[in-house]
């Protein structure tokens, strides 16, 4: 059994689909960070088969998490303090993601204004479709991350 020591303060991400990982760890900048961080691919689950877990020593105020909720909403966050879980935070899907999706319509201002951030509007929560702001094009789970 892999054994990865407790974390002090932090941020424990449980539940997310095998293989998502290392996307999380990109979303949330982690490369640009100094933070230890723990990655387990494939752990062993009842509940999902095979499941990551990320463990992330930090200020917990540092982090900005609605980012996850995009990738995978069922991912379990377990906020950590003096080395136990203090809370346990369901996530839900942001009303506007900025900067984390890109517009892949050609004809869309976003290709043309380089500057301009790309924001999709949440449009159907319970189907998890988001829009681009600015030219409605579709996101999907095929779009590329940032």
């Amino acid at each position: 059994m892999l054994n990865v020591g407790k974390i002090e303060e932090g941020f424990v991400l449980d539940h997310i689909k095998a293989g998502k990982s290392f996307a999380l760890y990109e979303h949330l900048q982690l490369d640009r960070l100094d933070y230890p961080v723990a990655i387990i691919k494939n752990a062993k689950s009842n509940k999902m088969g095979k499941k990551d877990i990320l463990k992330i020593e930090c200020d917990i105020n540092s982090l900005d998490l609605d980012v996850l909720a995009i990738i995978d909403h069922n991912i379990t966050v377990n906020i950590i303090k003096d080395g136990e879980i203090v809370e346990k935070k369901e996530l839900t899907l942001p009303k506007q993601i900025r900067n984390v999706i890109h517009c892949h319509n050609p004809r869309c201002i976003t290709s043309i204004e380089q500057e301009l951030p790309h924001i999709f509007v949440l449009a159907d929560e319970q189907k998890q479709i988001y829009r681009c702001k600015y030219c409605e094009e579709k996101y999907s789970e095929n779009s590329q991350h940032r």
